[in-house]
Order: structure tokens, then C-alpha cells, then sequence
């Protein structure tokens, strides 16, 4: 593995570029492919609150750490800062599809993504969180009791679960079964470790031009087309499922989406792997600490939701899902005392920002007591991202996570199955437990009463 603190390599790079590792892209892509976490660390220690790296060849990413840096990537007029067509995130084109309200640039970005905020409002969260702990209730009773077993899959099945019912909630069991084996076939295929180093190194073109990965979208694509097709047929009705508001807010608009348009915006919604990531992290992190686990527990059986939503908020600052977010320049834009030139990355760091010791004391702890006496910084507590691309779903994903944890609390005992602390492992976009968050459940014989 190249040492990013190898000056030997070093070669000439633009001066209005900040400094950063010199070694050629080649060696930088293959660190950042196999080990992203440690190096985002021994740049930001080496080279300061912003740094470049050279990991795509002819299109540097510019690390933003600093918060007022931050805060002038989140409020820039979006025409200057893309996310369109994957320029800035190539990865997650084969994924989502060109089409995603992830990946449009102004105005169909806005204009999508106010079809989509009517879904997470309102009477809809409160039937979200009925949902999500019914779905938890009936997988953990299925989970082992009294063996060791890895937490994050179970995370997945309930996530996805959760996720199908919000998109199609009434859907046909049969297809609702060839659905779930489908994605899960997908996730399962591009979460192979050897295909995520090379998905990371060298870019999407490691998807799109493979047979496998063709074939196992195509699955997807055609269960979730199926539905919309029946659905169309037959009339919509007075659904409130996601996929319902979304058709109706589009032929609001003169005419229904094109299958294209349909097909993106439901596979994204259908891609909720974060929150699954989020949910094995938030109880790696709390069975290491019994008297904040104690807390939260006995908190969760009074009904409170304070120390609830404090612990969410520190797994979210210390193990982000997402840890960074990347935007493509089409205009020349200065940062820091930088003149960035257009088509330059700029990528605001959310694992790195979350570590300042100037914002978050003692940083690598775990200390939901933090977020009692403080509230989230908007440009320095940045899980979803920020400004008008903030996630529109992040209040669904904070509730599902609080939902989950409230009925596995109530209902079971868990130990971890280790003594030690779990690492951080590539999985898609996102970094789990390295052990899958391994666990030892009992029930909980009070939980009835």
C-alpha cells in the first residue's frame, strides 16, 4: 500500500490546488479503495483542515473539515455546485440511475424533490412508525437466543422490510418475497469485498460493464416495473404509499412519469442501506458502554424519547454512514484561500468534520450526554448532508432507527459478542461494523408486563 506520506513520488500539481498526497492516482486510488477512513485521517493530520486528493485521474477532490467551509458548500447557489448525472458521485449512477432526485441538478432536483416531501410529513410519519415497529417486532422474534450472530444482516432484513412497505404498502406477498430476494441478491453481489475494492478504485464502469451485476439490477428493475405497471392498470385509489403520492404528484403536473423516471426514483428509495448501517453501529457503540445502555433502557420503558434521540445523534457523529459528500464545480470558486478551478470535486468530510476536537471534546468517544446540553450544528452535524440537498428522507431514517431500538430494548438482553470494539469495513457506500455488529440476544421475560 502507498504511504500518502511518501514524498518520493511527489510530482507537480496546480498551484491553486490545496497541498495533499503527491503520490500518482493510481497508488492513491488503490489506498482510498482499501483503506478511505486512514487516509481522510493522516491527510487532515498532515496537511490541515483542507487537503486534495488526486484519486480520479484529471478531476481532484478537494476535502472541505473546516465548518465556515462547510457552510459555503451547503449555501452556494446549486447551479455552481453539480451532483447531476453522477459527476461528482460516478459510484452511484449504475445504482440509482441518472434520474434520481440524488443525482439532478436544479431546477428538476427541487422540483422532484417536493413530490417527495409530502411522503415524509405529517400523519405519514406516524403511520411510518407503527409500521417500523411492527416489522421490528415480528424479525426479532425470529432472531437466535442465548448464540452469537451478526446484527447488521438482521438490520438489513428489518430496513428492507420497512422501506418495501413504505414504497408499495400493500403489496402482493409473492412479489413482495421475489422483491426482497431480488435486492437482497443485488446488495449481496456488489457487497463481495473484492468487487467493493475495485468499485472503489476504479469507478462505476467496474458495474456497468459486468454481466453479473446487469443481471441482478435487471431482477430488481423488473419486479419494481411489474408493480407499477399493475398499479397503473388497475387505478391508483387512495393509497398513501410512496410509490401512490409520487404518481399523483407527477400527473399533477400534466402526465405520469415515464418508467425510466419511475424506475430511478423507486430503486432509490428502495436502496435504504444507511440505516441498516446505522442501526448495527448504534448498538456496537452502546454495548460497550452498560451504564449508557442501563440509561437508554430504562429511559425507552417510560416511554421518554430525550436520551433516545442524544444516543442516535452520537452513533450518527461517530459512525456516519456516508463520510463524505461530494459535489462537481462547473465555475471557478475560492475556498479557503483556494482558487478552485471547474470540474474540481469538492467534498465536504462528515467523518472528519464529526472529529474536530474545537466542536466535539474528547471526539472519539461515546457521549450522547453531548447532544443533552448541545443541539446538532447544521454545518458541523452532517450525516445527511446539508443544505437544499440535505437528505429528504432523513427524518424516516431517524425515526426508523428510534422505532428499532425502542422495540429491541423492550423485548431482548444483548451482549456483545466480543470484547473488542469493532472496526469500520467498506460495504457499497457506506462502512459497517467489520464483524457485522455481533451480538448475544436472551429475552427479556418483564417485556409483556
Amino acid at each position: 500500500m502507498a504511504d500518502v506520506r511518501n514524498t518520493s513520488l511527489e510530482t507537480d500539481v496546480p498551484a491553486t490546488l490545496p497541498p495533499g498526497p503527491r503520490a500518482p492516482s493510481a497508488a492513491q486510488a488503490l489506498v482510498w479503495a482499501l483503506r478511505p477512513l486512514g487516509l481522510m485521517d493522516r491527510c487532515h493530520e498532515r496537511y490541515g483542515d483542507i487537503f486534495t486528493l488526486h484519486v480520479r485521474r484529471g478531476r481532484p477532490w478537494v476535502f472541505l473539515t473546516d465548518p465556515e467551509h462547510v457552510k459555503q458548500v451547503f449555501t452556494t447557489d446549486s447551479e455552481l455546485l453539480r451532483a447531476g448525472a453522477g459527476e461528482a458521485n460516478p459510484l452511484l449512477v449504475p445504482l440509482l440511475g441518472s434520474r434520481s432526485v440524488m443525482l439532478l441538478d436544479e431546477p428538476q432536483h427541487m422540483n422532484d424533490r417536493k413530490r417527495l416531501l409530502p411522503s415524509f410529513h405529517g400523519q405519514r410519519m406516524k403511520d411510518y412508525g407503527a409500521m417500523m415497529s411492527d416489522v421490528a417486532r415480528a424479525e426479532i422474534s425470529r432472531w437466535p437466543l442465548g448464540e452469537p450472530f451478526a446484527l447488521w444482516p438482521r438490520m438489513q432484513a428489518i430496513s428492507l422490510e420497512v422501506v418495501m412497505r413504505a414504497v408499495f404498502e400493500d403489496l402482493d406477498s409473492d412479489r413482495r418475497e421475489r422483491l426482497r430476494a431480488r435486492v437482497v441478491e443485488l446488495t449481496d453481489w456488489i457487497n463481495s469485498p473484492r468487487r467493493l475494492a475495485l468499485l472503489a478504485a476504479f469507478g462505476s464502469r467496474t458495474l456497468t460493464g459486468n454481466a453479473g451485476f446487469r443481471r441482478a439490477m435487471s431482477r430488481v428493475e423488473a419486479v419494481v416495473l411489474e408493480e407499477v405497471h399493475e398499479r397503473r392498470a388497475s387505478g391508483m385509489g387512495e393509497r398513501e404509499d410512496i410509490h401512490s403520492m409520487l404518481e399523483r404528484a407527477h400527473a399533477e403536473g400534466g402526465s405520469l412519469a415515464d418508467e425510466e423516471k419511475m424506475r430511478d426514483e423507486l430503486i432509490t428509495m428502495l436502496s435504504d442501506g444507511p440505516t441498516a448501517t446505522s442501526l448495527a453501529w448504534v448498538f456496537e457503540r452502546l454495548l460497550r458502554h452498560p451504564e449508557k445502555l442501563a440509561r437508554l433502557r430504562e429511559e425507552v420503558l417510560t416511554g421518554e424519547e430525550e436520551y433516545l434521540d442524544a444516543v442516535v445523534k452520537e452513533t450518527l457523529r461517530l459512525c456516519p454512514a456516508v463520510p463524505v459528500v461530494m459535489r462537481r464545480l462547473a465555475e471557478p470558486m475560492r475556498v479557503g484561500g483556494y482558487e478552485l478551478a471547474p470540474e474540481t470535486i469538492v467534498a465536504p468530510c462528515v467523518y472528519l468534520m464529526h472529529r474536530r476536537r474545537d466542536v466535539y471534546p474528547d471526539p472519539l468517544s461515546f457521549r450522547p450526554e453531548r447532544f443533552l446540553t448541545g443541539s446538532a450544528g447544521t454545518y458541523t452535524w452532517i450525516p445527511f448532508g446539508g443544505g437544499v440537498r440535505r437528505c429528504v428522507a432523513a427524518s424516516f431514517a431517524q425515526l426508523e432507527i428510534k422505532r428499532v431500538m425502542q422495540v429491541v430494548l423492550s423485548g431482548l438482553d444483548l451482549r456483545a459478542a466480543d470484547s473488542r470494539s469493532e472496526g469500520a469495513a467498506r460495504s457499497s457506500v457506506s462502512f459497517t461494523p467489520a464483524g457485522g455488529a455481533r451480538v448475544i440476544a436472551t429475552r427479556r421475560e418483564l417485556a409483556a408486563v
